[in-house]
């Protein structure tokens, strides 16, 4: 739900530079990914074109990325966002903490890039490729969330309770970038969140008629 396309909100000045340069470079090379697709298009758009772009060699790209899918979908604030998972008042209900560190995650990648925001919900719905690489990285985003989510509940981690959870939230996740994309973009994304966040927290119900 973030932008592939910035950098990550981090004080490089305390990285070092061996850091500092792998996150230059990881940038440059999505930069370019997505310059490339919006000029021409995802198939059209491959990994030697990237690294030309990028001013890297196609090694370097993979190194960085294993496919032309991870490029897309990677995101460098994930980590932070858990950081800030952990962070919430201990007496805030934990519900309303994975609510709020969802939303900040929401508006950060709208706010800062829209357009990407937008072209990356497109590509899931449209490219085979990417929706089946999205499914595959699912598992790795909810054990991260699980670590938060076990941390603040007092469970353990790998307990069938948080792992069920974790997953919904992010499916529920993917769910709201597709929903949205499939209805051209019109409804406010926030809004959708906590749509989704309700369900998961209160079940199912009728619509009034």
């Amino acid at each position: 739900m973030t932008p592939a396309r910035t950098s990550p909100p981090t004080d490089l000045s305390r990285l070092g530079l061996r850091e500092r340069k792998k996150i230059k470079t990881r940038t440059a090379i999505r930069d370019a990914t997505y310059a490339l697709i919006e000029e021409q298009g995802y198939d059209a758009t491959t990994i030697e074109q990237i690294a030309d772009r990028a001013e890297v060699s196609p090694s370097t790209v993979f190194r960085y990325f294993p496919t032309k899918e991870d490029i897309v979908l990677t995101d460098e604030h994930d980590a932070l966002i858990l950081e800030e998972l952990k962070a919430r008042p201990e007496d805030e209900p934990w519900t309303e903490s994975v609510r709020a560190i969802m939303q900040k995650a929401v508006r950060l990648g709208h706010d800062r890039e829209p357009e990407i925001t937008r072209l990356r919900a497109h590509l899931m719905v449209q490219v085979p490729t990417v929706r089946a690489r999205m499914m595959e990285s699912m598992s790795v985003a909810s054990h991260m969330l699980a670590e938060g989510i076990a941390e603040r509940t007092g469970r353990d981690v790998d307990s069938l309770e948080v792992r069920v959870y974790t997953m919904s939230v992010v499916a529920g996740l993917a769910e709201i970038s597709r929903y949205w994309a499939e209805n051209d973009f019109q409804d406010d994304l926030s809004e959708l969140l906590d749509r989704a966040l309700d369900v998961l927290a209160h079940g199912l119900t009728p619509e009034n008629t």
